[in-house]
């Protein structure tokens, strides 16, 4: 292998993290050519995961280092999500240890995620929402999950509850979301308040102030409610519920309510 060649690869593996992805996107930044990233795959440099990904040969890459290139290589804006992100910062109840669990990643925009990423056998199973939720984001409604040599942007947990409300379909969901909001009870208003009112479901609004005073959370007293448009008519959340004469939402009936 000429001088070149080995100053390219170095370069290259420099740039891959442990247990990271490199993309095809990387390797052109990287003036790598689709035939020389052959060779490396030929020599035992790097191992294919799929059409348009690499990871060093005798690595396994995790599923943050996929989240990790489709952000940081890619551009998308994809991120973890819902209770995907409170499990991660430590907020949820019960985080699901071990492989199998589920995780929620959504988009912000129409955009389709790469085959290799939505077929690679990771260690969990990964659901994906385009949810647009919001008109705009502010600056404080993405925060950073250091994993050791990178980061993958992922939801602060005022925007988290807001994703796993609007993706409620079924009474158990809400009853885990009431749960999920008990162990809320350091929410920043300030932010909270800009994503409410930036929040275009009617759904996920009401939900969210219904079950932050059912909490009793402290947190609901600063936030100013005028300025956040519930729309109007009644919604069914909770089949089988009662209707809440405030935010004119179904929810569970006292004896539903889970204990908290």
């Amino acid at each position: 292998m000429s001088i070149h060649h080995k100053t390219k690869l170095n370069k290259l593996l420099q740039a891959i993290h442990r247990n990271g992805v490199v993309t095809t996107t990387r390797l052109q930044e990287l003036a790598i050519s689709p035939q020389l990233a052959r060779m490396y795959v030929k020599n035992g440099w790097l191992q294919k995961l799929g059409v348009g990904a690499f990871a060093r040969v005798g690595e396994s890459p995790d599923w943050l280092g996929g989240v990790h290139a489709l952000q940081s290589q890619l551009g998308l804006t994809v991120h973890v999500a819902a209770v995907s992100a409170l499990e991660l910062q430590g907020r949820a109840h019960f985080v699901p240890l071990g492989t199998g669990r589920s995780v929620t990643l959504v988009s912000d925009q129409r955009e389709s995620l790469p085959r290799w990423f939505t077929t690679h056998k990771w260690s969990v199973i990964l659901n994906h929402r385009r949810l647009g939720l919001f008109s705009s984001l502010p600056g404080d409604s993405i925060t950073q999950l250091d994993c050791g040599g990178f980061s993958v942007q992922i939801s602060p947990p005022e925007r988290a509850i807001l994703e796993e409300l609007q993706l409620i379909q079924s009474n158990s969901a809400l009853e885990h979301a009431i749960l999920l909001m008990e162990g809320l009870s350091t929410l920043r208003p300030g932010i909270l308040q800009q994503l409410l009112e930036l929040c275009t479901s009617v759904k996920a609004k009401r939900l969210l102030l219904w079950s932050g005073e059912h909490c009793q959370h402290t947190w609901m007293n600063r936030i100013d409610v005028t300025k956040v448009d519930l729309g109007a008519g009644k919604r069914q959340v909770f089949k089988g519920g009662v209707l809440d004469p405030k935010y004119l939402i179904t929810v569970p009936g006292p004896e539903e309510l889970p204990n908290v």
